[in-house]
Order: C-alpha cells, then sequence, then structure tokens
C-alpha cells in the first residue's frame, strides 16, 4: 500500500505554476531521489507532502498511521539546548516530557533537596502513565547509535556533528517516510559517507533532494524530476536517468518542431482564404485557434547557464613553492607540519580533508596572505587570482544582484567587448526582474551562480575555488567542470563533491587533521587506490625489518653489490615516475578513453610501488 498519494496536485504563485497538476505515489522500501533545476519546486513539493503548504488543487493521500519525518536544508536558528533535548523534540509532548525527567535527573546530582527530589517523582509518575519510558530509551537508542554525546551542547558542533543531530531527531520517532532536503551540503567527505553508510542501512522510505551526484548513484533506487511543474518519473540507476532523459528531451524536441510546422501552415492557411472558405471550414479554424493557445502556454525548457571564464596573461611557471612548512593556530593547533609541494602554472589540485583541519589555511599559506612559521614558501610571477569563498563574503547582501557584480555601473568589459550589466546576468540565468532585487531575497544556488557571475568579471590565470558546488544544480554543475577542465591556467579546488575531485583535478593534497599533508596524483578515487596501495606496503615492511634484526651481519659480495647499485636504481625509478606523473597532469588527460586512463594510472602505482620497495631493501641491507 502507498504510503504518500498526491493526486492532480496544482500550485501557483503567479504565472507559470509552480506545481502543474501533477501525480506521485511513494510506495514503502523506497529510495526516491527529487531532481531539479534551482527554483524548480523540490522544496516546495516536499513541504506540500509534509502539509506545510497547501495546494491550490488536488489531494494528498497518507496511508493509515504513516509517520513523516524531515531534516531540512539548513540547521534552523532556534536550534538550542544539548544533544538529548534537541533529538528527544522529534517526539514531540512526550519528548518535552522525557526532556525534563533528563534535566530532573542531572539536577539532583548536584541538588537533591526535597523539592528537587518531588519534582522527579512526578514526572516518574507522569512517564509511567504515558508510557515515556519506551521514548527515553528510544532517544538514547538513537544516540548511541549516531555516536553522539547527550550532554554537549549544539551551539558547540560543528556543522557535520549539527547535521548528525538533525537527523537523529527526524529519526527519533521511526518514521515510515523520511524527507531530506540536500542532505550533504556543507558536510566534508567523511560526514558524507557516513551519512551515505547510515542511510543504506536505514529500513524506511526516503525521498530526498540532492545535487551530489556520487552520493545519489550510490543512495537512490529511484529518480523523479520536477521540470516544468511536470514530473518525470526513472526507475533506473542515475547513469540510465541521465540516457532516459536525454532521450526525453529529444523526442519533446522533434514533437514541438513539428507542431510548430503544422501551425505555421494553417497560419499561412488562415491568411491566404477567402472568407467564404473558412466559413466552410470552421472546425479547421477552431482547431487554429487550440493550437494557438497550446503554443502560446508551451512551457519551454528552462536555459542552461553560459558560463565562460576570462583568461589574463600566463604566470610564470611556478606558482607557488613550499620548503618545509609548518603553521600553527595561536591555541597550539598544528594545522601545516613539515610540508612542501611545488605547484605549477596548469596544475589543477584538490584539497581534501575533514572541516576544520585546515585546508582554508594552506590556501593562504601559499598565496602569500599568511607567513610560515617555519619554512618559507616562494610564490610565483604575475598571478591574477580569482578567490571563490564558500561563505560569500564578497557578496552585499543590502545591494542589488546586478550592483554586487558591476558595482553601480551599467555596463561591462567581458572578454575585451562591453555588455549590459543584466544581459551578463541572463547567461547565468539571472531574469531581468532578480537582477533589481538585494542579494538577502536569493537561495543558496542563485548566491553561489550570482558569486561565479562576479568572479568571471576578472580576468585571471589562477582560480581559488572554495566548495564552488554547494546548492548548485547538476546542469550548472556540468558546466562547471568543462570550464575547469578546459581552463589554461592554475586551479586550486577545495570541494567535498567526490565526483566533482574525479573529474576536474589532477592531483590531490589529503589533509590527516593532525598537520601532516600528503600528495597524490589524481582525484578522489586515485587517492584511494593509492592509500591502499601504501597500506599494503607498510604492512611488508614490518616483516623486512623483523627478519634483518635477526640476520645483522657482513654482507655478501652479491648483497654489496646490489646495495651500491640501489641509489642509481632508485634514481631511475624517480625519473621515470617524474614522466608519468607530467603525462597525468597534462589538461587532456582525463579526456582520454577510460581504459588508457586506468592503465597509466596502474603503470604510476606499480612504479611507486617498486620505488617504495627499493628503499625498503636499501633500508635492509644498510642495516645489515
Amino acid at each position: 500500500m502507498p504510503l504518500v498519494t498526491l493526486q492532480d496536485v496544482f500550485l501557483s504563485y503567479g504565472q507559470p505554476p509552480l506545481i502543474d497538476h501533477l501525480d506521485l505515489v511513494i510506495e514503502p522500501n523506497e529510495r526516491v531521489c527529487l531532481i531539479g533545476r534551482n527554483g524548480a519546486g523540490k522544496s516546495t513539493l516536499m513541504k506540500i507532502i509534509t502539509g506545510q503548504i497547501t495546494p491550490d488543487e488536488g489531494s494528498i493521500k497518507r496511508a493509515s498511521g504513516v509517520k513523516v519525518a524531515q531534516l531540512e536544508q539548513s540547521v534552523p536558528h532556534d536550534t538550542s539546548g544539548t544533544v538529548f533535548d534537541v533529538i528527544a523534540q522529534g517526539m514531540g509532548a512526550e519528548g518535552e516530557l522525557v526532556k525534563t525527567f533528563h534535566h530532573l535527573i542531572q539536577q539532583l546530582n548536584v541538588d537533591p533537596s526535597p523539592k528537587v527530589m518531588n519534582a522527579y517523582e512526578e514526572c516518574q509518575a507522569e512517564l509511567d502513565r504515558v508510557n515515556g519510558w519506551d521514548i527515553n530509551s528510544r532517544v538514547e537508542a538513537i544516540i548511541t547509535k549516531m555516536e553522539l554525546d547527550p550532554d554537549v551542547d549544539i551551539s558547540s558542533l560543528s556543522g557535520g556533528y549539527k547535521r548528525r543531530v538533525l537527523l537523529a531527531r527526524a529519526l527519533v520517532c521511526d518514521p515510515d517516510l523520511l524527507l531530506l532536503d540536500e542532505p550533504t551540503n556543507h558536510l566534508d567527505i567523511e560526514a558524507i559517507q557516513w551519512v551515505e553508510q547510515f542511510l543504506l542501512k536505514w529500513e524506511g522510505s526516503l525521498l530526498f533532494i540532492s545535487h551530489d551526484r556520487r552520493f545519489m548513484d550510490n543512495l537512490a533506487n529511484r529518480f523523479i524530476e520536477i521540470d516544468r511543474g511536470k514530473l518525470q518519473d526513472y526507475n533506473c540507476d542515475y547513469s540510465t536517468y541521465l540516457v532516459r532523459k536525454e532521450e526525453n528531451l529529444e523526442i519533446e524536441d522533434r514533437q514541438n518542431a513539428l507542431f510548430d510546422k503544422r501551425l505555421s501552415q494553417e497560419e499561412v492557411w488562415i491568411r491566404q482564404g477567402i472568407k467564404a472558405r473558412r466559413t466552410r471550414n470552421e472546425g479547421r479554424v477552431r482547431a487554429l485557434e487550440s493550437m494557438r493557445r497550446e503554443h502560446a502556454d508551451r512551457r519551454k525548457q528552462l536555459g542552461t547557464a553560459r558560463m565562460d571564464i576570462q583568461a589574463a596573461e600566463k604566470s610564470g611557471k611556478i606558482v607557488a613553492e613550499a620548503d618545509n612548512v609548518s603553521f600553527a593556530f595561536d591555541n597550539g593547533k598544528q594545522v601545516v607540519k613539515n610540508f612542501s609541494t611545488l605547484i605549477q602554472r596548469g596544475d589543477k589540485v584538490g584539497f581534501i580533508g575533514r572541516n576544520g583541519v585546515g585546508k582554508t589555511t594552506l590556501i593562504k599559506l601559499l598565496l602569500g596572505e599568511l607567513t610560515p612559521q617555519q619554512g618559507s614558501i616562494k610564490t610565483g610571477t604575475n598571478l591574477n587570482i580569482a578567490y571563490f569563498d564558500q561563505y560569500r563574503s564578497a557578496l552585499d547582501e543590502e545591494k542589488t544582484v546586478q550592483d554586487n557584480v558591476s558595482g553601480g555601473r551599467d555596463m561591462l568589459e567581458i572578454g575585451g567587448k562591453q555588455r549590459h550589466v543584466i544581459s551578463y546576468l541572463q547567461d547565468f540565468l539571472f531574469a531581468p526582474e532578480r537582477c533589481r532585487q538585494p542579494v538577502k531575497a536569493l537561495s543558496g544556488g542563485e548566491r553561489n551562480r550570482l558569486l561565479l557571475a562576479k568572479l568571471f568579471t576578472q580576468p585571471s590565470n589562477i582560480l581559488v575555488l572554495d566548495e564552488p558546488t554547494n546548492d548548485l544544480d547538476i546542469d550548472t554543475l556540468d558546466l562547471l567542470e568543462e570550464l575547469l577542465i578546459d581552463y589554461k591556467g592554475t586551479v586550486i579546488l577545495v570541494s567535498h563533491d567526490r565526483a566533482f575531485l574525479n573529474n576536474v583535478v589532477t592531483s590531490t593534497l589529503v589533509f590527516d587533521g593532525s598537520g601532516t599533508i600528503e600528495q597524490y596524483i589524481g582525484g578522489y578515487d586515485d587517492w584511494l587506490r593509492q592509500r591502499k596501495t601504501e597500506k599494503d606496503t607498510k604492512v611488508a615492511a614490518p616483516k623486512a625489518q623483523a627478519k634483518s634484526a635477526t640476520t645483522s651481519k657482513k654482507l655478501s659480495y652479491n648483497d654489496q653489490r646490489e646495495l651500491d647499485g640501489l641509489p642509481a636504481e632508485i634514481e631511475k625509478i624517480e625519473i621515470q615516475i617524474a614522466a608519468t606523473s607530467e603525462l597525468i597532469s597534462t589538461p587532456g588527460f582525463y579526456q582520454g578513453d577510460r581504459p588508457s586512463i586506468e592503465a597509466v594510472e596502474s603503470q604510476l602505482a606499480a612504479e611507486q610501488q617498486q620505488l617504495a620497495q627499493c628503499y625498503a631493501r636499501w633500508e635492509l641491507l644498510e642495516n645489515q
């Protein structure tokens, strides 16, 4: 039996309607991903399902006793209290009673007065009456399952842990249907993977909005897309959805072209026919009028952003060179420790690490905004840097969209040509009336598009992008990917979008949280493969060292000869690794066919393993 059924639902805030007579059925044990462009009505549809918004027409039917819970897109401003308090709120009035009981237990530990004891006993009696012990156990169980501290104040938690607490609050009532609005936004990769694995094991039905392609691909078994107020249903995985969507759009284009051709022919007939002839063909005239109305009511597919990055003159070959750099905060927390790297013109470097490990700090060090406490950083020449800030601090909330981009001017110089600011913003999907509204009225996705529009007005040869993918719809993400792949300058990218990292970067810097930063060739998946190879090598190394301790003696002639030849062999392998790494770093490498890419990556992994074995052998012989 369906959990929720929407029939002929219609909602309009003006023309065209946002929700246009759509139907939707959600069955038990489904994991449904809701896709659509920014502003298409995804969040509104969720609010209709929860009852927060009443549609103008249509009906919403819920199965008897069905429980629906929701995790909102952002942490509500009025969220306060301990982790236990916030999660208990998910149980309604009984949850408030459990909250009170929990506080009284804590109060008794410091003030066992008769007054507190009486309040405790009264609350205990009330819990007995409403079977509140089951609710208390449920709150404690979800806290344990999600590895949370019940007594920590939620205001002291990171964004990832706040989302985890809110997810626990949504799940504590054991809902039949869980609604998630952008659950991965502002989470680091580790937190995203935790949410992903948790939801894969959860047995209820799931309806979620996301633009994280890896998250969608791993979690969803059904996709529904809201487009121009209508729903398209795809019972398949993400890659199959993309193929079917493209086929549907091609069919729609052909049908529209045939309709337009027929309408054009009828328009010629009505203009050429004499009055008597038109009278004798009133049916044809009425059909033409109907076709005109249908054409006028047709909602065209939403346009695609037309972004372009302005390139400045080339920077010097070396962009930044760090030598044994260390940096710590005033509180003693080490964020960079003995780090060395070389970033050259054309490199596309991705930063991977948990929130708060120092990714932004390293960017400031590399660009000369911070001075290292140990070591040195050499910055290159002729650097024109464009910086995308994840907190959007470059935007003035009170100014209009167009004033944020143009500084009050009507014309902009884009690619050496003058363009009107509104014409330029339309390339980023801002309608003229939207351009005159203040930034504070924009959605998250619109703000990100505006920041990109502002960023791309200035020529650059270095792009620093700190979480550019948050809130962007899939079409805009795809376009941004293409621009960055084709960009001739240098890219420094901080992102928790695994697919985006795989498609854009040529190398990654991985932060372990203690200040150590390791560098790897390729994107996110390449890092995972290389990390596995490193672990296998480290497991083998202690065995070799243990053996050397028991066989320490004067080297034989052959061993001495091998030891003497190892430095030259190591140098030869390092040259091979450098050549393979340079091949992978070329801008067009990841645009080739997958077998060729995997062959080169496997070659690099083999060379690195051979180098590690040579070093291990050298150490063993030296010890002997």
